[in-house]
């Protein structure tokens, strides 16, 4: 008898456990249901609140005067993302803040922390880049007291690889500004009119994080020579270099914001954005000569542990190479030396690695010649 008890406490158990299982998931099948009815809602940004109300942007630029929800009276405010109801657009949740511009998303801002010491040779274009962006930035007062205006930007132009980015990073760090990096060709939308828009939402955030400088690498993809071609691609192109031209021209040359350029091909570039007052100051990067190899061999080879390595006869057999590729060159031995189980770098290494980045170097010549 106590048997057959004990049995059917077990299969009540039993029942009662799957039942509340089966609770549970009709319970959730009820709530997946119910949040696949609720209609999806919309995500926009407050421009202004005003009393109980709010002038909303949608994505699409539209602009609304819409209610707010009594739960979010008093907890909204300009500059939030938040949640609207599609049919009515009443602010019902608050997501957090929006970012300022859209343009954004297209760039590299930051503070970066490369010093001078950092860049192997090139002390001639160092000492114009200081004195046309450094010294403006850090005493604009004396050019006052002189009486001349600096350049409002200048240009670097070279072979890829040479230190036109890291110029200008060097010089964003020694002035503490605010270093705003765009590739040119992420200038030309697809969109018309979107290019233009974006060298506009550039400039004004450049203005808002003052002392700042713009650099905008592969320059001639918007500043070629301007050329007579009815396609809309190429319409948008001049839309977008007519609207950074007028940018150029409307701010002071004493103003906390400075633009750099940079490009491969200044012979296609446009006069019009190296005439005086834009950026007329031409500072050519070339392929570093053998003192300035050996100096960026020095810079790159300093943390390695190094074992009977002769970096003169290094930089004696480097001729033609550019900074990015002796910096490769360095990994590449290090590489080799790992392979090896071995802590310290030796001469051989680095032959293997200079014979391995100069293939490189001519397959991607023979590439670009051949397609």
């Amino acid at each position: 008898m106590i048997s057959i008890r004990k049995k059917e406490g077990d299969v009540t158990s039993y029942l009662s456990e799957d039942n509340k299982k089966l609770r549970d998931m009709v319970s959730q099948l009820k709530r997946e249901l119910d949040m696949m009815k609720e209609p999806p809602l919309l995500v926009c940004d407050v421009l202004k609140v005003v009393d109980k109300k709010a002038i909303v942007r949608l994505p699409n630029g539209s602009h609304f005067f819409v209610n707010v929800s009594p739960l979010l009276i008093g907890k909204v405010t300009q500059g939030d993302r938040v949640l609207a109801e599609q049919k009515s657009l009443v602010l019902v949740d608050k997501m957090g803040k929006s970012k300022t511009h859209e343009v954004e998303d297209f760039l590299i801002v930051d503070k970066p922390n490369v010093g001078w010491e950092k860049i192997g040779g090139l002390k001639e274009q160092v000492r114009e880049i200081k004195e046309v962006i450094e010294l403006p930035l850090k005493n604009p007062e004396l050019f006052k007291r002189v009486g001349i205006l600096p350049p409002k930007g200048i240009l670097l132009y070279g072979p890829s690889g040479t230190g036109k980015t890291l110029l200008a990073r060097a010089v964003a760090a020694s002035t503490n500004s605010t270093f705003i990096e765009i590739v040119g060709s992420e200038l030309v939308q697809k969109f018309i009119g979107e290019g233009a828009k974006l060298v506009k939402e550039i400039f004004k955030l450049a203005r808002e994080k003052a002392p700042s400088i713009i650099f905008i690498d592969e320059l001639d993809s918007i500043a070629s020579e301007r050329v007579d071609v009815g396609t809309s691609g190429e319409r948008e192109v001049q839309r977008t270099f007519m609207q950074l031209l007028s940018e150029i021209d409307g701010f002071n040359h004493l103003d906390d914001v400075k633009i750099i350029g940079a490009t491969n091909r200044v012979d296609i570039l446009d006069q019009a954005i190296v005439r005086p007052g834009r950026l007329d100051r031409l500072i050519e990067i070339p392929y570093p000569q053998l003192e300035e190899r050996k100096e960026i061999f020095r810079i790159h080879t300093g943390k390695m542990g190094l074992d009977k390595v002769d970096l003169n006869h290094l930089s004696s057999i480097t001729d033609n190479l550019s900074g990015a590729e002796i910096r490769s060159v360095c990994t590449e031995a290090g590489y080799f030396a790992i392979r090896n189980k071995r802590l310290k770098v030796n001469q051989p290494d680095f032959l293997k690695a200079v014979k391995k980045i100069k293939n490189q170097e001519e397959e991607g010549k023979f590439k670009n010649m051949f397609g």
